[in-house]
């Protein structure tokens, strides 16, 4: 969808149609027309409309096109878009998918503009990190999304605890207080290896490790068998499945039953939740997945998106500047507000102060991890040995074994 010129018949009906009307391409003979492809979902037609406007108006001669693209089946065409010729000029894609487009030598190396331009120390590492590639920049981080710990505070109250945990210790202590009278402690699906991810990164672990170019699996090292073994721990305190993962069930569909104290999930998971059962609303809390120590919340999996830029861009200046745009403090406060995301700079998290949830996941992002940053990682998604893995630890499987069977399965995909 083109939001500007499916919006332009329309006009009357939204200041997007406004803005998108009002300068067509090459009307006068000098505008650039920067294309600009976005996800589903990313943003609201309010945002939208707004920053066209604004960035119209601040740059004379500059049209903005934005196209929407659905989460599907993108890989493909972002690879065939930068192979070829004629656009897009700026791709909005997920952050753990960088290295992947980084790896056909066709994205534009925006190391300069990150260091001189957009304050890159500040960075959200769970964002900066995989979009760089053999220490150039390619990805410019834009939001972050990460888990937190969703609790019922009523159950809380009932188990006469007056405040979340604060350390990894507490929180299996206070998690088996409420897992009793027929209530869950916490509802914990045995496959859900994102959560898995953060405990193996606070222990000092890694899924995967890059050894002068090759990479190899490391589920079998000593820190990540201690990430696996608390896992095991904290999933013991309630009835999720050991042989699924959160989806299957939906684990907000679960928790809003009204008998799970604890949740560990996205933000976004609140309207499902509230959707299932609207009588949650007043009893929901949220606090960062708590760390091994006090004040230092665990590390996580930060999900989001960085901006690239195609060295194909046939509006590649034009195009620098909108980036720069997207991602400075203005846009970036007025896009984390109005969507519930954490901004891409830690400094930043201030300004998402009065939304409880969303602050929350600013705290956790400070400390987030991504995926291993290599071509092939979405590979091992696909067929993710590590969702195995899980369920054999918590089946009472031998957890080294087992962690070899995935370390070697990860290797060799790696290796492809």
């Amino acid at each position: 969808m083109k939001n500007r010129h499916l919006a332009c018949p329309l006009a009357a009906a939204t200041a997007l149609a406004l803005a998108g009307c009002g300068m067509l391409p090459g009307g006068d003979g000098g505008t650039k027309t920067v294309n600009v492809w976005l996800m589903r979902d990313s943003v609201s037609e309010d945002f939208l409309s707004r920053f066209t406007e604004a960035y119209e108006k601040e740059h004379a001669g500059v049209e903005l096109e934005f196209t929407i693209q659905e989460w599907t089946g993108i890989g493909k065409k972002v690879t065939e878009a930068i192979q070829g010729s004629g656009g897009p000029d700026v791709i909005e894609v997920g952050n753990t998918q960088v290295a992947q487009y980084a790896d056909t030598d066709k994205l534009f190396d925006l190391t300069l503009e990150s260091v001189r331009d957009l304050g890159s120390e500040d960075w959200l590492p769970g964002l900066a990190e995989p979009g760089s590639i053999g220490g150039a920049q390619y990805g410019i981080p834009w939001y972050a999304a990460n888990r937190i710990v969703i609790y019922n505070k009523e159950l809380f109250e009932d188990a006469g605890l007056d405040k979340p945990p604060a350390t990894r210790a507490e929180w299996l202590d206070d998690t088996e207080k409420l897992n009793k009278n027929g209530s869950q402690g916490i509802y914990l699906a045995g496959q859900d290896w994102y959560t898995l991810a953060g405990f193996i990164w606070d222990e000092g672990g890694e899924l995967a490790v890059d050894r002068g170019g090759q990479w190899t699996g490391a589920l079998d090292s000593p820190a990540a068998q201690r990430g696996m073994a608390f896992y095991k721990k904290l999933q013991a305190l309630g009835s999720g499945p050991k042989n699924a993962d959160e989806q299957t069930p939906p684990q907000a569909d679960v928790f809003a039953k009204g008998d799970v104290a604890q949740l560990i999930a996205t933000p976004s998971a609140v309207a499902a939740i509230l959707k299932a059962n609207p009588d949650l609303e007043d009893k929901l809390g949220y606090f960062p997945i708590p760390g091994k120590q006090a004040g230092r919340p665990c590390a996580v999996f930060t999900g989001g998106s960085d901006l690239i830029i195609p060295e194909n861009a046939p509006e590649r200046g034009a195009a620098l500047d909108v980036v720069k745009t997207l991602a400075g403090e203005k846009w970036q406060t007025e896009l984390a507000r109005a969507m519930g995301y954490v901004p891409n700079k830690k400094g930043l998290a201030s300004v998402v102060a009065g939304q409880e949830a969303t602050a929350v996941m600013a705290k956790g992002a400070a400390r987030g991890r991504a995926t291993p940053n290599s071509p092939q990682w979405a590979d091992v998604e696909a067929d993710n040995p590590i969702k195995p893995y899980m369920t054999a630890v918590l089946q009472g499987e031998d957890p080294v074994k087992a962690a070899e069977v995935a370390s070697t399965a990860i290797t060799d995909t790696l290796a492809e």
